[in-house]
């Protein structure tokens, strides 16, 4: 469907657009600085409204982070039943607000609509120098892959509403969800990395093709070097996984090389859909060491789960 939008003329102050699936648009007002704008809205994936509007924010203030850019300013999108409880739009509100507030980020206003299924979240703007910018398109062969959360939040959410997801990882999973990207974007930025990405809703794998396709390369990812929310593996042997998860699959699929080793279980790991997921940052190997050193600084969990290559017959490979 993005093929039908026109492209910036050659010439726009459009830095980054539609045309790379980057997770926000880039528009340069000046030589030293730039809006970094993007919008998401999710359903709920925890029971309290507090805790799903603390997510709802961190999960859209994510894609400015990903852009090495620093969020100012917010719109809320609402959709909420005409009759439903007040209560819990208050709720949602309340967490929304706080976590926009530990970001330093200002709630201009925003807008609602009548809608029998919840749906929260924020148009979100922020800034960046335009040398400073993080994009998907500019991964380089060699770099190593960082992934900063460990994945299964679909799988974990999908859980919770099946009333299966017992008191501790419940708390793991919504813990994870409200935590923002804000000290790891700022770790990449310092350390130069070469191209990144959240990891949201395409899951990992979805993700990494999109880095893939816009740097013109393959990524390797190593299955066993990935981190998974601990529940997760046990759920997708018992066939607990959302719907997402299945086309996530259809969709990388016939752009992945899979090794034999990678079992059935894995495979489905790797696509399961997140909400609020880490970033996947490209890193030349001599930042490596560096930038783990600043994540563990900012207590930011980070694991090297694959590398960039020259281009091969598959955008993706993964590997046991």
């Amino acid at each position: 469907m993005l093929r039908i939008l026109p492209r910036p003329a050659r010439g726009s102050k459009v830095l980054v657009g539609p045309d790379t699936w980057d997770d926000a648009g880039v528009y340069r007002l000046s030589p030293r600085q730039a809006l970094v704008q993007t919008v998401d809205i999710i359903t709920p994936v925890v029971n309290d409204p507090y805790a799903f509007g603390r997510v709802a924010a961190a999960n859209a203030l994510s894609d400015v982070y990903a852009m090495g850019g620093s969020p100012f300013a917010a719109l809320s999108i609402v959709c909420f039943p005409e009759r439903g409880d007040m209560a819990i739009l208050r709720g949602m509100l309340r967490g929304a607000s706080e976590t926009l507030r530990r970001a330093k980020v200002a709630l201009l206003g925003g807008h609602t609509i009548r809608d029998a299924e919840i749906k929260f979240g924020f148009a979100v703007t922020g800034a960046v120098a335009p040398r400073r910018v993080v994009t998907n398109a500019k991964a380089r062969t060699g770099d190593l892959l960082l992934l900063t959360k460990p994945i299964g939040t679909g799988i974990l959410a999908t859980a919770l509403k099946r009333r299966l997801l017992g008191d501790r990882d419940r708390r793991a999973l919504t813990t994870q969800m409200m935590t923002l990207n804000r000290d790891a974007a700022a770790a990449m930025v310092a350390e130069r990395a070469s191209a990144a990405t959240d990891v949201t809703g395409f899951g990992l794998l979805g993700h990494a093709l999109n880095i893939a396709r816009a740097s013109r390369k393959t990524i390797r990812i190593w299955s066993q070097a990935v981190p998974y929310l601990s529940a997760a593996p046990d759920f997708v042997a018992r066939g607990v996984w959302a719907k997402g998860l299945d086309s996530n699959m259809a969709f990388v699929d016939p752009a992945t090389s899979w090794d034999e080793g990678v079992e059935a279980s894995s495979r489905r790991l790797l696509v399961d859909p997140q909400t609020s997921g880490g970033l996947l940052i490209a890193i030349a190997p001599s930042r490596v060491n560096a930038l783990l050193r600043r994540l563990t600084r900012a207590k930011v969990r980070a694991a090297v789960v694959g590398e960039v290559t020259a281009r091969r017959a598959r955008a993706l490979e993964v590997v046991a």
